[in-house]
């Protein structure tokens, strides 16, 4: 996994593909563990020694993705991880992948430090665009620091599915079993 500051990035859009689901295992805080075991049951979640996970599907993609037509979609949209909702950036305290100018955010009071993950097909790389550094990384950054929950930018733009509740549109096309 490669780290890039956020200044060598264009844009991002998602694009449903569905990769950051099937790659990674996805660590959840307490809070969001126990919303996910009281509407799920704890056998949609995992654990090892010392922390939480959603759980895997044989295939080794999360329990909650699901395809449709050539997008995939979240389950828990309406509960999403806070790892889910930054992916693919990382929003740290401290330049921990290096090229701390590069990666260095201002938001207000608050000073960030903001890297993506390359295996991203969403990103595009080269000099941030206006929309890119004053409102999608503004949007990831307030999730980050608990500002914010909705999500606009930082998450696939699906039409009539997006507008609606992800949640109801899967739930009643039985989408929604694990």
């Amino acid at each position: 996994m490669q780290f890039v500051p956020w200044q060598y990035i264009a844009d991002w859009k998602c694009d449903a593909c569905g990769l950051c689901c099937k790659a990674y295992s996805v660590v959840l805080n307490f809070p969001e563990w126990l919303r996910i075991v009281k509407n799920y049951g704890v056998e949609a979640t995992t654990s090892d020694l010392n922390k939480l996970y959603l759980k895997k599907k044989s295939d080794g993609s999360c329990v909650f993705l699901y395809k449709l037509s050539n997008m995939h979609l979240c389950g828990l949209q309406h509960m999403k991880p806070d790892a889910c909702k930054l992916w693919p950036f990382k929003v740290l305290a401290n330049p921990k992948f290096g090229y701390a100018r590069e990666a260095l955010y201002h938001l207000g009071e608050n000073k960030v430090y903001i890297y993506a993950d390359s295996n991203c097909k969403g990103l595009k790389y080269g000099r941030p665009t206006w929309e890119f550094a004053n409102q999608t990384l503004k949007e990831f950054i307030e999730i980050a620091l608990g500002i914010r929950k909705e999500q606009y930018k930082t998450t696939a733009p699906i039409g009539n599915i997006h507008s609606s509740t992800p949640y109801e549109f899967l739930r009643t096309r039985n989408f929604y079993t694990l």
